[in-house]
């Protein structure tokens, strides 16, 4: 089953790695853009378990569970789990291919999130304490004016540090730099 899995997602244009347990998929660490296409019974673990120890190892692909064995209450697991599809076997190829595409795209969009947030994070880090009171105000709608007498400073002085964390976050307008800051926090 697994050959002919692989031979079909191949065929179709994807790279392919196929490993014969769970705990060689574990062995492997993958990370990065991907989806995972688990059998429910296997050997050595079940495709809820590997899970688990999927999740437990900070593995965020988007799992697509199969199953010869239609069963509710281990679909309900396994969607409740993180499974982004549960497929009954034998499946149908297209419905197998259209899985594994909104897998891929639920991927690449957690990776540029991923990457967004690591992004923001990094430009939080480099605000000062005083920038970061004055951007918490920022994107709490507070005005200079406002700001100036929370933090007993002139208003000067807060253009100025206004100044600072637009530069150094890099934002353009108060939306760029809300948007940034819920990046930075996800």
């Amino acid at each position: 089953m697994r050959d002919s899995l692989a031979f079909l997602l191949q065929q179709a244009g994807y790279a392919v790695r196929a490993y014969a347990a769970g705990a060689a998929l574990l062995d492997a660490a993958p990370d990065g853009d991907g989806c995972i296409v688990s059998d429910y019974r296997m050997p050595e673990m079940d495709g809820l378990a590997l899970q688990a120890a999927l999740s437990a190892r900070g593995v965020r692909l988007p799992v697509i569970m199969m199953t010869a064995h239609g069963e509710v209450p281990v679909a309900v697991r396994a969607m409740k789990a993180g499974a982004i599809d549960f497929l009954e076997k034998p499946v149908d190829e297209r419905t197998l291919l259209d899985a594994v595409d909104r897998a891929l795209s639920a991927s690449r969009l957690a990776v540029a999130a991923r990457a967004r947030s690591s992004d923001a994070a990094g430009r939080l880090a480099r605000l000062t304490p005083r920038e970061r009171e004055v951007l918490d105000l920022l994107v709490a709608g507070r005005t200079n004016k406002e700001i100036g007498r929370v933090l007993g400073a002139s208003p000067r002085t807060i253009d100025v540090h206004r100044a600072r964390v637009f530069h150094k976050m890099e934002a353009e307008t108060l939306p760029d730099l809300v948007r940034l800051v819920q990046d930075g926090r996800a």
